[in-house]
């Protein structure tokens, strides 16, 4: 990207949006990172970019107007990557509430903000402008054995998660065709890496093989995911500020398919050899009741980006997985006081007479 991009990321301070700023700023790019941090939020993982001068950070609260409204007024930026959400499952299931707030009233009230900006830009900065909207594979549902999500793959959300980033999905695209702002949407696959907080599969599992504690899996671990390396999702984003065609879909994946038992296995064989004296670390490995609305299969078709926009995924699983497992065993700094605030429990438990027929 040119070096006199202005960049407003939304949830910088998030894993995703943390490697965004990184990679922007080490381009030689201008970040403003806002986030509210919210509990899953951490400034650290900002340490090496904070002293910037092209970095710079403000706490605020996407549904609140007027705040965004003066920030683009005063950053002026040239793009903005809106990754603030609430994302977890579990954690949507017993409050769905606040994801509702987060991704679907949040994202209104900063598209609004968005096209009261570029009111004020030369048509010129307005037609440059992009306003990438970064979603989840989630949002299409639950595929079988086989097929994979293609942009045109129709919604079939089924937690309140996913139903809160459909909606925002919606809001954004109906946002370019009403009021013409410029609006690209990304969807992709899971997501692992350093950073990443320990409450979702890969670094929960890695934080809980270290301290000897239980790794839970939910059913019998056959559920799927599609993996994708964090880096490779940050630089998919930056390209789409340059290259996104306002209007336009596109889906990002790993093409790494593999079952969460798989998963957990590939790491806690990592694991056997940095502390062989505690291998075999899947004795740890422990199967609990399945939590409701649980997808089966995710998998991304690429195929679009590849084509139109000749982004591949640069790192390959296996090997990406066992540096994240050594990145999180020499960064106890990072990750022990976010213990405290979530130290592994189970989330997402619903009580029996709740419709869930007393699963999970």
């Amino acid at each position: 990207m040119p070096t006199s991009t202005r960049v407003l990321v939304t949830g910088g301070a998030g894993f995703i949006g943390s490697a965004v700023c990184r990679m922007l700023v080490g381009a030689g790019n201008s970040v403003l990172n806002v986030d509210r941090l919210s509990y899953a939020a951490n400034l650290a993982s900002l340490d090496s970019i904070a002293a910037s001068p092209l970095y710079a950070f403000r706490q605020a609260n996407i549904a609140d107007a007027a705040a965004i409204e003066a920030l683009l007024t005063r950053f002026e930026p040239t793009a903005l990557i809106h990754l603030a959400a609430e994302t977890h499952v579990d954690r949507s299931i017993t409050d769905p509430g606040n994801f509702i707030d987060a991704n679907v009233v949040g994202t209104f009230r900063l598209l609004e903000a968005v096209r009261a900006y570029l009111a004020t830009l030369a048509p010129s900065a307005r037609d440059a402008f992009r306003f990438v909207h970064v979603s989840t594979d989630e949002v299409y549902g639950s595929l079988g054995p086989t097929g994979r999500f293609h942009e045109g793959t129709p919604y079939h959300p089924s937690s309140p998660y996913a139903a809160s980033k459909a909606a925002a999905d919606h809001l954004a695209l109906a946002w370019q065709r009403t009021y013409g702002l410029p609006v690209v949407v990304s969807n992709c696959s899971n997501n692992f890496g350093p950073f990443q907080f320990p409450e979702k599969l890969i670094p929960l599992a890695i934080l809980n093989a270290i301290e000897r504690r239980p790794i839970r899996l939910y059913g019998d671990g056959t559920n799927i995911r599609d993996w994708l390396y964090v880096d490779d999702h940050a630089r998919a984003l930056v390209m789409l500020c340059e290259k996104g065609v306002p209007g336009e879909k596109y889906n990002f994946g790993g093409d790494a398919e593999r079952s969460n038992l798989a998963v957990v296995e590939t790491i806690c064989a990592c694991l056997d050899m940095n502390f062989p004296h505690n291998a075999p670390h899947r004795a740890l490995i422990t199967f609990v009741a399945d939590r409701p609305g649980h997808d089966y299969r995710y998998a991304i078709d690429s195929g679009k980006v590849r084509k139109q926009l000749g982004w591949h995924p640069h790192a390959a699983f296996d090997e990406q997985i066992a540096q994240t497992v050594q990145w999180y065993v020499a960064h106890p700094d990072w990750w022990r006081p976010l213990r405290e605030r979530y130290a592994g429990g189970r989330l997402g438990v619903l009580e029996r007479g709740d419709g869930a027929g007393g699963r999970g």
